[in-house]
């Protein structure tokens, strides 16, 4: 998400760039103010997660996590939002809203200003459509586990033809973890079928991978999502995108004259 807010604000867009409180509080500490002040055109905001306190220097509960964001972080966006839009607030006001692909309740926030909303897919389009698949999985009897015995038992080696966009011969043990659970109401496997779903509601999505790479897999999330945009790699587009430091300036220069 920085990345694609980097490439965006080196093209002339200003960036509202919303964290959670935690991450707000573990950037604060680890770069200190300057990281929130230091460039022009790049401001940050926090929401609160719903979550209570928990260790400031170690990750957090994800799978809460996801469940909280669901129905705490929308009115806390919508404010935000609405602030940047006063004319007093001297920003730009809001021209479209760029969220991570598995918080979708910004959608809604986009829609209550009336502004587009893209999100970002931030894992492989393979991994998009294997996570897509989870509800056929389970309405076909593949998944929830019935113990966990099958974890061993040669069972993840059951193959599932037809993923759209995944090769033949594509197994159990190939989709993304979350599916190794013996609980129908386990919350990773229940909020990735939920969010893979409602990436149909934006009005584009981006993706950090490029078409020689995943080309089925693009051709297939093309077919059923609103227009996708490759974006990838993001690494290498952000590096070529920032201005040389003086250092290697100065470097270029004295490789000129030593020649």
């Amino acid at each position: 998400m920085l990345k694609v807010a980097k490439l965006l604000h080196a093209r002339g867009f200003h960036v509202t760039f919303v964290l959670t409180e935690f991450n707000y509080a573990r950037l604060l500490r680890s770069r200190g103010t300057a990281a929130f002040t230091a460039c022009p055109g790049f401001d940050f905001a926090a929401v609160p997660d719903g979550l209570p306190p928990s260790d400031p220097d170690a990750t957090q509960d994800i799978p809460a996590l996801c469940r909280s964001t669901m129905t705490t972080c929308l009115p806390h966006l919508s404010a935000i939002l609405n602030r940047l839009n006063n004319p007093a607030s001297g920003v730009p006001p809001v021209t479209c809203v760029l969220c991570d692909g598995i918080m979708s309740w910004a959608y809604e926030a986009a829609k209550e200003i009336g502004v587009p909303c893209a999100a970002l897919w931030t894992a492989s389009a393979c991994g998009f459509m294997a996570y897509n698949h989870y509800k056929q999985l389970v309405e076909d009897g593949l998944v929830p586990l019935k113990d966990e015995a099958q974890l061993m038992d040669g069972y993840l080696n059951t193959v599932v033809d037809g993923v759209p966009g995944l090769c033949n011969g594509f197994q159990l043990r190939d989709f993304p973890s979350f599916i190794r659970t013996t609980d129908r109401d386990d919350i990773m496997l229940n909020f990735l079928i939920r969010e893979s779903a409602r990436l149909t509601l934006p009005d584009a999505v981006i993706i950090n991978t490029f078409d020689d790479l995943e080309k089925p897999a693009l051709d297939a999330m093309q077919a059923i999502l609103p227009p996708v945009y490759t974006l990838g790699p993001l690494l290498l587009h952000v590096r070529r995108s920032r201005p040389p430091s003086r250092a290697a300036v100065f470097s270029r220069r004295g490789a000129r004259r030593r020649s």
